[in-house]
C-alpha cells in the first residue's frame, strides 16, 4: 500500500517548497520529494550563493578604493578560498531554513529521485536504489533547470564549467572567458574581474544583458570596460581546444576570427529543463519545446498533475516559482487566486552597477502600438549616489501618453534592485505618472531618482 498525500510536490527549489508550505498551510497533508539539498539550486548553487560571492567582491571593492573616501588601508588581498567557503556557509544556513520550514509545517521531506507512475503515483528512489511508490490527490512538479550546454562548449567541470563549479573553484584563475551575459554571465564576470582575473565576456547578440532596454544595456557595457572587463558583442564561440595547459577559445567576430587564451570558460549560455526521466511521457504529459505545457493556474492535461517554474513558460527566476507555486495551490485548495501577470516581472542582475526592470522596454512599447512618454534621470544629479561615491546609472521610466499608464521601468545603478519594486507595485496598482510625481519620495535616497525620472517624463523634473 503506497504512502497517502493531499499533495506531493516534486522538486524543493523556490517553487516546490513555497508550494509546499502554502499548501500545508490551507491544511493539506503535504510531501516533497528531493533528491539533493532542500532549497534547489537557488539556495545552494544559484540566488543566494552567488550574491555572497558578489558582496565579497564589493567589500574587495570598496576597501581597494577606501582612500576615495578618505580612508587609508594597506596590503588588501583576496582570500579566495575564503570567499568561497564563506558563500558555501551562506547558502548551508538557508538550507537548514528549509528544514526548519518543513516541521514547522509538517511537511514529510522524501529523500530520492521522483518519476511519475498512472494513478497519481510518484515512485521515489533512494540512493541505495530502492523504490517506494506515493500516492497523492494531486501531484506539482517543480523540477527546476540546469547549465544549458553548446556544441561547442561541453562542460566538463575543470576547464570548460558552468555557474556550480564557478561557484566552488579550487583556486582562482588568473584568466576567463565568460560566454553569454545574462543575469549569470554578467554577476561572475563582475566577481573575477573586481577580484583580479582577466575576463572577458563574449555575447552573441549585439548588447549585453540582451533582455534589457538598450540603453541599460549600452551603460552596463560601457561599465564593464570601464573595470576592465573585454566586451565581446555580436561575437560567437566556436571552439574550445583544451588539451593543453590552457584553453584556446576561437571566436567569430564581426571583424573576423579571434583567438584568446585563458585558464578557465565559463559557458553560461542559458537554462536547459529538468524534464528527462520524470515519467512524463509515461503518464502522458504534453511538452513542447522542453517546456511542460501548463494552463493558467498550472495545471497539464493529465487531471491532478501540475508544473510551476523553469519547466513551464515564463521567465525563469526564482520569485516567478515561487508565485506560480502559491498560485497553483491556492486554485487546488478551491480559492479565486488571480493569474500572474508575466509582464509586471521584476528582473535583477547583481553586478556592479546593478540592473533591475519591469516591463517593456521603450522599444517594445513602441512596437506594441503605445505612444509614449519617456523619462530618465542620471544618478550623477543625485546627492545620495554623489555622497556614496556611485554615481554611475540612470533611471529610466516608460508611460503611456494617452492614460499615464506605468508601461515599463529600467534602472542600472547601485541598489537599484531594492529599488525596482516601487515600479512593480505602482503598476500593480495602475498608478499614473503623475501619482508618482506627487508621492512625496525621502531626500537624499537613490529612490528619489524614479520620482525624478517619472517628472522629467512630463517636463516638470526640477534637478536636471
Amino acid at each position: 500500500m503506497a504512502s497517502r498525500y493531499d499533495l506531493i510536490v516534486v522538486g524543493s527549489g523556490p517553487g516546490g517548497y513555497v508550494a509546499a508550505i502554502r499548501a500545508s498551510q490551507l491544511g493539506m497533508k503535504v510531501g516533497v520529494v528531493e533528491r539533493s539539498e532542500l532549497g534547489g539550486i537557488c539556495l545552494n548553487w544559484g540566488c543566494i550563493p552567488t550574491k555572497a560571492l558578489l558582496k565579497s567582491a564589493q567589500v574587495f571593492d570598496y576597501i581597494s578604493h577606501a582612500s576615495d573616501y578618505g580612508v587609508e588601508v594597506k596590503d588588501v588581498k583576496v582570500n579566495f578560498d575564503g570567499m568561497v567557503k564563506r558563500s558555501r556557509s551562506v547558502a548551508d544556513g538557508m538550507s537548514k531554513g528549509i528544514q526548519f520550514l518543513f516541521k514547522k509545517n509538517k511537511i514529510d521531506h522524501i529523500a530520492g529521485f521522483g518519476k511519475l507512475k498512472k494513478n497519481k503515483t510518484v515512485a521515489v528512489t533512494d540512493d541505495k536504489g530502492a523504490t517506494t511508490d506515493y500516492q497523492a490527490d494531486h501531484i506539482i512538479l517543480a523540477t527546476g533547470g540546469r547549465s544549458r550546454a553548446l556544441p561547442s562548449l561541453p562542460i566538463d567541470g575543470k576547464k570548460i564549467i558552468g555557474y556550480r563549479e564557478a561557484m566552488t573553484l579550487g583556486k582562482q584563475p588568473k584568466s576567463m572567458v565568460v560566454v553569454g551575459s545574462g543575469a549569470i554571465g554578467s554577476e561572475f564576470a563582475y566577481f573575477y574581474n573586481s577580484i583580479g582575473t582577466e575576463v572577458t565576456l563574449i555575447e552573441f547578440l549585439p548588447n549585453v544583458v540582451p533582455l534589457e532596454d538598450e540603453e541599460i544595456s549600452k551603460q552596463l557595457e560601457r561599465s564593464f570596460k570601464k573595470s576592465g572587463i573585454k566586451v565581446m558583442t555580436s561575437s560567437e564561440v566556436t571552439s574550445v581546444d583544451t588539451k593543453g595547459k590552457t584553453c584556446k577559445v576561437t571566436v567569430k567576430t564581426p571583424k573576423g576570427e579571434e583567438k584568446i587564451d585563458c585558464e578557465i570558460v565559463l559557458s553560461a549560455v542559458g537554462v536547459s529543463t529538468n524534464i528527462e526521466g520524470i515519467g512524463l511521457e509515461d503518464v502522458g504529459i504534453a511538452t513542447d519545446k522542453g517546456k511542460v505545457l501548463v494552463d493558467d493556474y498550472y495545471g497539464t492535461n493529465i487531471p491532478g498533475t501540475y508544473a510551476i517554474g523553469d519547466i513551464v513558460k515564463g521567465q525563469a527566476l526564482a520569485h516567478v516559482a515561487s508565485a506560480e507555486g502559491i498560485i497553483c495551490v491556492e486554485k487546488i485548495a478551491g480559492q479565486n487566486p488571480v493569474p500572474l501577470d508575466y509582464n509586471n516581472i521584476p528582473g535583477c542582475t547583481y553586478c556592479s552597477p546593478e540592473v533591475a526592470s519591469v516591463g517593456y522596454t521603450e522599444k517594445a512599447a513602441i512596437e506594441a502600438g503605445y505612444e509614449i512618454k519617456v523619462g530618465k534621470f542620471p544618478f550623477s544629479a543625485s546627492g545620495k549616489a554623489s555622497a556614496a561615491g556611485a554615481k554611475d546609472g540612470f533611471v529610466k521610466v516608460i508611460f503611456d501618453a494617452k492614460y499615464g499608464e506605468w508601461l515599463g521601468c529600467h534602472m542600472i545603478g547601485f541598489n537599484v534592485t531594492e529599488i525596482i519594486a516601487e515600479a512593480v507595485v505602482a503598476r500593480k496598482l495602475e498608478t499614473t505618472g503623475h501619482e508618482i510625481i506627487k508621492s512625496v519620495h525621502p531626500h537624499p535616497t537613490m529612490s528619489e531618482a524614479v520620482m525624478e525620472a517619472t517628472a522629467a517624463a512630463y517636463d516638470e523634473v526640477i534637478h536636471l
